[in-house]
């Protein structure tokens, strides 16, 4: 797997706020754990032995009050038992989707100053990631 995939790059950002946001999303959300978290040079969690996992709950702790204030929820919670199609190297810890009330909840979310400084638990803990957003539907019987 690919150490890649941490941030959205800025043409990802672009189309995802070109989108409708007045409308409820859901967020589905595929993490891998660096073995080892990887802050930054004069971070206070630099060189102290972190895993990526005690890292992403860190990011977890902090940037909970910001989800929450601004109307989010975790919506379903997984744990990855095998890939029965998709890439053989591809092994997710974390799988869940987040919904939000609509998109602008999730932009205030990224701008706010407290989680601006949570999300660097984030990008310390995350080996790769798949952040897909998603329009929710009404589920059914069948597949189509």
């Amino acid at each position: 797997m690919s150490d890649a995939h941490i941030d959205p790059e800025r043409a990802q950002f672009e189309a995802f706020k070109a989108l409708p946001r007045d409308q409820p999303i859901e967020m589905l959300n595929l993490v891998a754990f660096r073995a080892e978290a990887a802050y930054p040079e004069g971070h206070a969690l630099h060189g102290k032995g972190l895993t990526g996992a005690e890292a992403y709950a860190n990011y977890g702790k902090d940037s909970g009050p910001v989800f929450q204030r601004l109307g989010g929820e975790i919506i379903w919670r997984g744990r990855m038992d095998c890939m029965l199609i998709g890439p053989g190297d591809e092994a997710w810890d974390a799988c869940f989707i987040a919904r939000y009330p609509d998109a602008k909840a999730f932009l205030a979310m990224v701008t706010d100053p407290v989680y601006q400084q949570a999300v660097v638990h984030r990008q310390a803990a995350v080996k790769t990631s798949r952040l897909i957003r998603c329009a929710p539907s009404e589920g059914g019987p069948g597949f189509g």
